[in-house]
């Protein structure tokens, strides 16, 4: 009887032994295929922010933060952010009453004011106005002088057409 007992108990312990290992195969198997998976997926970020990461730096290819031979211009002027100052007196414009003297269209459904610059070099710079509804681009010459005056004059400038969809 003795000897049926652990007869019995070693089968047991082989069943249980053998559940284990099978449980243990099936959980590594899964984890190694969680593991590829989001290997794959962080070689895809990777690639995405790289790709981003280009492309941000043609963005910025036209800019006056990164055109050295622009910013040389200002040196002895002393700005610390040559950008940021030509952006805030292009806006002093939209103080005046009425209409941004600088566009050249008068608003239809209110005034048109400057809302978005990008200063691309020491001479030139782009800018959005918008009435709330209507909406156009500046392109805009500009002179920052000695005096940290600036004087500003718009090259060509587009209104776009709204269709009545």
């Amino acid at each position: 009887m003795r000897k049926n007992i652990f007869l019995y108990l070693f089968v047991f312990a082989a069943l249980i032994a053998l559940f284990l290992l099978m449980k243990g195969n099936k959980t590594a198997k899964t984890s190694t295929e969680k593991i590829e998976a989001l290997e794959d997926e962080i070689a895809t970020l990777k690639d995405s922010t790289e790709k981003l990461q280009f492309r941000l730096m043609d963005m910025q290819y036209f800019s006056l933060e990164n055109n050295d031979d622009a910013l040389a211009y200002y040196d002895h002027l002393n700005l610390e952010n040559p950008t940021r100052y030509i952006e805030d007196k292009l806006l002093e414009t939209n103080e005046a009453k009425g209409d941004n003297p600088l566009v050249p269209y008068a608003g239809m459904e209110s005034d048109f004011k400057i809302n978005k610059i990008k200063v691309l070099n020491h001479k030139w710079l782009l800018a959005d106005f918008s009435d709330g509804k209507y909406w156009g681009d500046l392109v805009i010459k500009y002179e920052l002088k000695d005096n940290l005056s600036v004087d500003f004059t718009v090259v060509d400038h587009l209104l776009y057409t709204r269709s009545n969809n």
